[in-house]
C-alpha cells in the first residue's frame, strides 16, 4: 500500500497538529510526524475532507511546522502477537523494553478492540484466590468479573497490585497468566513491578508507561494490554488476570486531550463521553461462549482527594462489578492491606462460592462476618459517647471481635499467601469469639459441623471440616458460655 506524505504543518496546540488539503486519511490511522530530530507516532483523531488533527504521542515540542512531513500509513495502531509475548516487558506504545527484540509475527492486531457481545457471554462463576482473606473471603474474585480497587494517594495500592498479580490463581487451573499495566507510573514504581514481578516468569505480560513519558501515550496503554490479554484468552484459550494501575492517570491524560480538542468540558473538566470511554476498556472483559479462556480485570484508580463520587470511581462504579475500597484510617493503623470491608462489595461473588466453588459453609460465614464488623462501628460511635467502661459485656466482645479482625485477618504480612479454606478457618475463630446468639447468619447445621460446644465458660472448638471439601479446618477455639446461666 502507498503511503502518503504531506510537508507542512498548519497548527500546533499542545500535542495535536492540524494539517490542511490531506483527502483520504481515515479515522484512528497511524502517522509517522518526521523532523529533523528523528520521527514522531500518532494517530488521526479527527479527520475531515479538508484537514486532518493529529494526536502526536510524544509531543509537539520542537516541531518547525514548515519542514515538519507527516507521513499516514492506512492503518490503525497495531500490536504484534505470539506465544512468545509471555514473560515478556513492553513500554507504553508496545515496544519491547527487556532488551530481548522485537516480537516477530505475522498476527497483528487493531489496539482499540471491541467490547464483548453481551449475548456471547458467559456468567461468571469461578473463584481466583488471590491470597488475601478479606478479598476472598468477602469480596470474592470470579473469573470474568471487573473488580476495581478504589485507592487514594499515598495508600499501598502498588504493593497490593504486586502482590495480587504474583500469587492470584485460578483454583484447578494451570493455563493461568497476568497482564499487568502501569500508567503514569513513577520510575521507583516501575522499578518495583519489574522486579517483584519476575516470580510470574512466562505467565506474565508487562507493559509500563512512565510519569515523565509523554502524557498522551498513557491513554494508548491499557488499550495494548487488553489486546494482549484477548489474544492470550481467546486464541491461545488461557485464563487471564488483567491489572491496570493507576485508571486516574489514563482518565486525566482523556481529559488533557479533550481540552487540546476544544471540546466542551463535563464535570471536574473530564470529556462528556468518560463513561462510555471507559466503557469501552472495562467491557473487553468477561467470559465468551465457545472460548475457553477468560479475561478477568481488576483496574486500580486513585480517587482525587479521596472522593469516591469524583468522576472516575463515580462512573467505573456504575460500570463494573462491585468494588475493593482502600480505607487511609486502617492504613494509619498499619493494616495492609487496608481494605475496609463496608464500602467494599463483590456483586457477582454470591453465585462462585459455596458448595462446589469455594467452600460449603463460604456464604454464610462472609454474611456473618459483614453484619458482626458493621455492629462493631455502632459499638464505636456508642463507646466514643460513653466510654468503653460504661458499655456491656457484648459490646465489649464485638470492640475485641473488630481489632482482632483489623489486626490478624484484614492486616497480612507482604509476602503472606493465604488459601481460601485457610481464610475460612480464620473466619470461624473470629466469630466463635462472640456470644451465640450474635451468630444470626450461620444455620444451625454449620454450627454443629464448624463449632463443637464444651463446657460452658470454656472456648470451644471448630470441628475439622470432610475431606471432600476445599480445605480441611483446623482445631479452633470458639465461643465462652456464661456459667450458671438458665437454658
Amino acid at each position: 500500500m502507498a503511503l502518503t506524505e504531506y510537508t507542512g504543518i498548519d497548527k500546533i496546540n499542545g500535542p495535536i497538529v492540524m494539517l490542511k488539503g490531506t483527502p483520504g486519511v481515515g479515522y484512528d490511522e497511524v502517522v509517522e510526524v518526521v523532523t529533523e530530530g528523528g520521527t514522531r507516532l500518532g494517530r488521526a483523531i479527527m479527520v475531515s475532507e479538508d484537514a486532518v488533527m493529529v494526536q502526536v504521542f510524544a509531543g509537539t515540542e520542537g516541531l518547525v511546522p514548515a519542514t515538519s512531513r507527516a507521513r499516514f500509513l492506512g492503518r490503525p495502531l497495531e500490536i504484534a502477537l505470539s506465544p512468545s509475548i509471555l514473560g515478556r516487558a513492553f513500554d507504553g506504545l508496545g515496544r519491547p523494553l527487556d532488551g530481548n527484540g522485537p516480537i516477530y509475527s505475522d498476527l497483528k492486531r487493531n489496539i482499540n478492540g471491541s467490547p464483548m457481545n453481551p449475548m456471547a457471554r458467559v456468567y461468571p462463576r469461578d473463584f481466583i484466590n488471590t491470597g488475601f482473606s478479606a478479598i476472598d473471603v468477602l469480596m470474592t474474585l470470579i473469573r470474568g468479573q471487573k473488580l476495581p480497587i478504589f485507592s487514594g494517594n499515598g495508600l499501598p495500592h502498588n504493593q497490593l497490585a504486586i502482590q495480587i498479580a504474583s500469587q492470584a490463581r485460578l483454583v484447578g487451573a494451570e493455563n493461568f497468566a497476568v497482564v499487568f499495566a502501569g500508567v503514569g507510573i513513577k520510575h521507583d514504581d516501575a522499578a518495583a513491578f519489574t522486579s517483584s514481578l519476575s516470580r510470574r516468569g512466562a505467565n506474565l505480560v508487562l507493559f509500563q508507561n512512565l510519569a515523565d513519558d509523554p502524557v498522551i501515550e498513557r491513554i494508548a496503554t491499557p488499550r495494548y494490554a487488553l489486546t494482549a490479554a484477548e489474544y492470550l484468552a481467546f486464541d491461545l484459550g488461557m485464563h487471564v488476570l488483567v491489572i491496570i494501575t493507576d485508571i486516574t492517570s489514563y482518565c486525566e491524560a482523556l481529559r488533557e486531550l479533550s481540552v487540546s480538542r476544544g471540546e466542551i468540558p463535563s464535570r471536574k473538566g473530564y470529556p462528556s463521553y468518560l463513561y462510555s470511554d471507559l466503557a469501552s476498556l472495562y467491557e473487553r472483559a468477561g467470559v465468551l461462549r465457545g472460548k475457553e479462556g477468560s479475561i478477568t480485570f481488576l483496574p486500580i484508580l486513585t480517587m482525587p482527594n479521596d472522593d469516591i463520587t469524583n468522576p472516575v470511581p463515580d462512573q467505573t462504579g456504575f460500570i463494573t462489578e462491585g468494588q475493593i475500597v482502600l480505607s487511609r484510617e486502617l492504613d494509619a493503623k498499619g493494616v495492609y492491606p487496608p481494605i475496609d470491608p463496608l464500602p467494599s462489595l463483590s456483586r457477582l461473588m454470591k453465585d462462585g462460592i459455596g458448595k462446589g466453588y469455594t467452600r460449603e459453609d463460604h456464604p454464610s460465614v462472609s454474611s456473618q462476618l459483614f453484619a458482626c464488623y458493621s455492629r462493631v462501628q455502632e459499638v464505636k460511635a456508642l463507646a466514643e459517647v460513653v466510654g468503653r467502661d460504661e458499655l456491656g459485656e457484648e459490646d465489649k466482645a464485638y470492640l475485641t471481635f473488630g481489632e482482632e479482625f483489623e489486626k490478624t485477618y484484614v492486616n497480612q504480612a507482604k509476602d503472606e499467601n493465604r488459601d481460601i479454606g485457610q481464610s475460612l478457618d480464620m473466619s470461624w475463630r473470629l466469630l466463635a469469639s462472640l456470644p451465640q446468639n450474635a451468630l444470626t447468619r450461620i444455620s444451625m447445621e454449620d454450627m454443629e459441623r464448624y463449632i463443637k460446644p464444651n463446657q460452658r465458660g470454656n472456648p470451644v472448638s471448630v470441628n475439622k471440616a470432610a475431606p471432600a471439601e476445599a480445605a480441611s479446618v483446623e482445631a479452633l477455639s470458639a465461643e465462652p458460655e456464661s456459667k450458671g446461666s438458665a437454658d
